[in-house]
């Protein structure tokens, strides 16, 4: 009788603590996970993320879809974050060893070289970029950027800010590259107009939560 009413005992202690190591475990996957890590950088920095919620994968997908994989050189993306169109990138197919992806977020770059080892992340601020290029492994010159993919949300960063990333990009872009960017603003010129760049082509991704529009800008022809 009293082995039994030490098991008994015992029991209620041993299914409580498996239960808390439980709620441990699952506290730390979801603390872990990109959306989660997405949500406390937009609540730490809403100004530097910008976005609602983060970009859908049909949008990445969409993004990543107009990038030339016959195009030599490097694709820049500007803002990585969690990862999303970093991933949908090296799915379409852009090699890794010329994708380089630029985040200010410590944490975020932290993410992003860890969910993606092979490529290069740049950690810092976008309106540095030529700068920040010339850090590339086995960059020994200027780096040919055939295609920049921003996922900036440039509408939410100052002004004076949101004129020197613009000023940046338009400068490492190569002539003949592209330039993507996506906003949530459905109507109205890309920002990117203002460094020089012209619109070629944009569609919305009324798939996105919210819908979002895609906008293709190049350098404008020569004379």
């Amino acid at each position: 009788m009293v082995a039994l009413a030490r098991a008994l005992a015992v029991r209620p202690v041993s299914a409580v603590r498996k239960a808390r190591a439980g709620v441990v475990r699952m506290r730390r996957a979801v603390s872990r996970s990109p959306r989660s890590l997405f949500l406390r950088e937009l609540m730490a920095q809403p100004l530097a993320v910008g976005a609602i919620c983060a970009s859908s994968p049909y949008l990445a997908a969409r993004m990543a879809a107009l990038v030339d994989l016959a195009d030599e050189g490097w694709v820049v993306e500007l803002g990585g974050g969690t990862g999303v169109i970093t991933a949908a990138l090296l799915a379409h197919g852009v090699p890794a060893a010329r994708l380089a992806v630029v985040e200010q977020s410590d944490r975020l770059a932290a993410h992003l070289r860890q969910r993606f080892p092979a490529i290069q992340v740049l950690h810092g601020d976008a309106a540095e970029l030529p700068a920040l290029l010339a850090r590339l492994d086995g960059a020994d010159g200027p780096v040919r950027v055939r295609h920049i993919v921003s996922g900036l949300p440039l509408l939410s960063i100052p002004a004076p800010a949101r004129q020197r990333i613009l000023q940046a990009g338009a400068q490492v872009l190569a002539p003949g590259g592209r330039l993507l960017q996506f906003t949530y603003a459905l109507h109205g010129p890309s920002p990117w107009q203002q460094a020089g760049l012209v619109c070629q082509r944009r569609e919305r991704v009324l798939a996105n939560l919210p819908p979002a529009r895609v906008d293709v800008l190049a350098h404008a022809p020569s004379a």
